[in-house]
């Protein structure tokens, strides 16, 4: 009898976040289900891993899959789950749903993408989910649709070695979802500005503020796609050389 398959999950936005518990139900049609995320909200954490405190994981109680909130960042429950809770590699980590977008610049950032991004790195077959709403009130309904058919493709069409999926999910009424289309990352960054502000005592502190700009104007980018309300779905990898300059930065060799 063929072993059952053992989905890890993960997030940034907390082990009790809607996204995440939603993400929980779709996988549990699937096989067997091992959840490691943070205690507390990560979100913006990048690619962190807590290398200055002690890391606590501690048993949820769970009556449809074994679940364990960590202290730490998303990476450091693949790391924790990886070495430390799973008796063996999972045939896929997803993680997710995360609230609010991680299209564009937003993946350098994404404690999300950077769980899954680490998943790659263990050759772990591995897809992060957002939904373009931060609500905790937001419909998980087309997301829930839109992951159970990507988690079922991962399953049967194995992913090359290294490579994972950042899946975003517009913000739309499922009956309006065009479908899925397989993009490129948009050229988009964010304007920033820090609104300065004074405490009590007099002391200046800081808010980071910013408005998002797409400079993209192509129609195969992960921003068009979700502004046409279809899933986004790039194809993302750990090795980030800039190939396409390799050949430029030859002549800057010393053989000396």
């Amino acid at each position: 009898m063929a072993e059952k398959k053992l989905i890890l999950v993960c997030n940034d936005d907390g082990i009790t976040a809607p996204g995440i518990r939603n993400l929980i139900e779709v996988c549990k049609g699937f096989g067997d289900v091992v959840v490691v995320a943070p205690d507390k909200p990560q979100s913006a954490m990048g690619h962190a891993i807590t290398i200055n405190a002690t890391l606590r994981v501690q048993a949820m109680r769970s009556e449809s899959a074994l679940e364990y909130a960590c202290s730490g960042t998303p990476v450091d429950c693949i790391k924790l789950a990886v070495n430390k809770i799973l008796h063996r590699k999972p045939d896929l980590l997803v993680s997710g749903i995360n609230h609010g977008s991680n299209a564009s610049i937003n993946v350098i950032y994404s404690g999300t993408m950077s769980a899954a991004m680490e998943g790659a790195m263990e050759g772990i077959p591995s897809i992060g989910f957002s939904l373009c709403n931060h609500s905790i009130d937001a419909d998980f309904t087309l997301s829930r649709q839109v992951a159970h058919t990507i988690i079922s493709k991962a399953l049967n069409d194995p992913m090359p070695a290294g490579i994972c999926l950042n899946v975003n999910i517009p913000d739309i009424a499922p009956e309006m979802l065009k479908g899925i289309k397989v993009c490129r990352q948009a050229r988009a960054n964010w304007e920033e500005e820090f609104d300065e502000r004074r405490d009590p005592n007099g002391r200046p502190y800081y808010w980071l503020t910013g408005v998002f700009k797409n400079y993209d104007q192509g129609t195969d980018t992960d921003i068009w796609a979700l502004e046409n309300n279809y899933v986004s779905l790039v194809p993302c990898q750990f090795d980030i050389t800039a190939h396409s300059s390799l050949a430029h930065y030859k002549s800057w060799e010393d053989n000396a």
